[in-house]
Parts: C-alpha cells; structure tokens; sequence
C-alpha cells in the first residue's frame, strides 16, 4: 500500500465508506520493507501486537544492525535474541538506547516501562538451564508479563519443588525448563491446574544428545496439559505463555465486570411496598 493508497483509505474511514475494523483488516496486510538481505515486516505489530523480534544467531553484525536501525524508526521494547556482547557492541552503534540481559542472551531496543499483569511462573530444573529459563522470563517481562522466578527446583532435590508449591498454584500459566531426562514438566503438570509449556534444554551428559532424551521425554509426558517447545526454544517458551496469560488476564477482568454488574442489579432492585 503506497501513500496514494493510505491516504484513499484514510478518506473513506472519514467519510463513511469504509469502517474502522475494516480498514484495519487492510493495514494488516501492508507490504515490508526491503533491505536486499532482510525484509522488515514492520507492521507485524499491528497484527499481533509485537514487533518483529530479531533473531542473531547466523547474521553478520553488519546485518543486524541495518535491521535494528531500520526497525528501531518505528518502534519500541524490540527483542533481539541470542544475542553475545559483540552483536551487543555493534547495536549500540546504530541505537545506544539498548540494554542486554546477559544470561538471556537478549538486547532490548529502545526499552520502555510496560505495567507487568498476569502471573507467569518460570520453573527451572538447575543452574545450567539457566540461560534458556532467563530467556523465556525476560521475553515475557518485556512482552508486558510479570515473570516469577522458581529456579533449581530439579527432582533430583524434589523437596526443593515442594517448597516453592505455594507459589506455582497462583501461576495462570508455568514454564517448565529442563534438560537431563526433563522429569520436571511431568512433575509440575501432576501439581497445577493451569496449562504448562515445556521447554528441553541441551544440558546432560552424552546419551542426553544434546537434549533430545529431554525433548521425547516431555513429548511424551504422562501429564496433562503439557505443551512443548523445541530444544533450547526459551523465546519461544515465554512468548507463547504471554499470550496465554494475557488471555486469562482479560478472562478474569471481565468475571470482575460480570460481578459488578450483577451487584449493582441486586442494589437496584425495588423494593415492594408492603400493603397493610
């Protein structure tokens, strides 16, 4: 859609040919931008909410950075992910307003305070899934979640996950990071009642390969309502268990609205005048 076209639409909206969701449903669909190496899908955030997150791993810095500028002129609160202190280095040339969460291997650019709602608890099997579990916490952070850490609570130590029990009931949605054999999401899953998203992690010794022992393991967990992601998938992870939370969030402001309506129904009810 070329300006002429923005313009026209714009103009309909105004004069009454064409209504608002309507017009939507067409910005939705707006073309990208080019860049000959990467194509900027810069309306990604009109369609659902977030821009488009940068993924490092594979491109030149020199790549990055011509996304994270271009991409940078229209929004806030981007996430580019495994990122290492170099890519770090080389976006603050183009876009010093970035910070880097090291152990998540995530920059955040242009970040800006987002009201944190919801309750998304992050469990973590060790210390050595760290990385993938602080993944998944601080994409859900920036994605406007309130992130509850519960680390090292592995079943080699299970009493360490008992203790932390009365914390994970008040999650809407939990994450589950384990590598070794990945006992852990069937562990949480037999304990809550809201959904659980699995995440494997390359951590164990040879047979684990590389996390596929804990990858089948959870696929094939005795729990229901586990879900999984792919090895190592920490974004993944967190993204989808904000929209998830997000959803059970707006589920329980409209029970509110539903409660108080009702209220003041019953408040204002007349009352019969008793016939004597």
């Amino acid at each position: 859609m070329d300006r002429q076209q923005l313009k026209l639409l714009l103009q309909q909206v105004r004069d009454g040919q064409t209504d608002l969701e309507s017009a939507l449903d067409r910005l939705k669909t707006l073309p990208f931008e080019d860049l000959g190496y990467a194509k900027i899908d810069h309306h990604r955030c009109v369609r659902s909410g977030v821009p488009e997150v940068i993924y490092c791993e594979g491109k030149t810095i020199s790549q990055i950075k011509g996304i994270v500028e271009r991409i940078s002129q229209h929004h806030v609160n981007i996430l580019a992910t495994r990122a290492n202190q170099d890519v770090f280095d080389g976006i603050k040339e183009v876009v010093p307003d970035c910070e880097y969460h090291g152990m998540a291997r995530i920059v955040v650019v242009k970040p800006r305070p987002v009201e944190k709602e919801g309750n998304v608890a992050v469990v973590c099997a060790g210390t050595s899934d760290l990385p993938v579990a602080e993944e998944a916490a601080v994409t859900a952070e920036v994605l406007g979640n309130r992130a509850n850490r519960l680390y090292d609570v592995g079943v080699a130590g299970i009493h360490r996950l008992l203790g932390v029990c009365d914390e994970l009931f008040k999650a809407s949605v939990a994450i589950v990071v384990a590598g070794m054999e990945g006992a852990l999401a069937s562990v949480v899953g037999g304990l809550v009642s809201c959904p659980v998203i699995a995440v494997p992690t390359s951590v164990g010794y040879g047979a684990s390969f590389g996390g596929l022992a804990a990858l089948l393991c959870m696929l094939n967990s005795c729990a229901s309502g586990v879900s999984v992601v792919n090895i190592d998938n920490g974004f993944g992870a967190g993204y989808q268990a904000s929209l998830i939370n997000k959803m059970a969030v707006r589920g329980m402001a409209g029970e509110a609205d539903g409660k108080v309506c009702k209220e003041e129904t019953r408040n204002t009810k007349p009352k019969l005048a008793k016939v004597s």
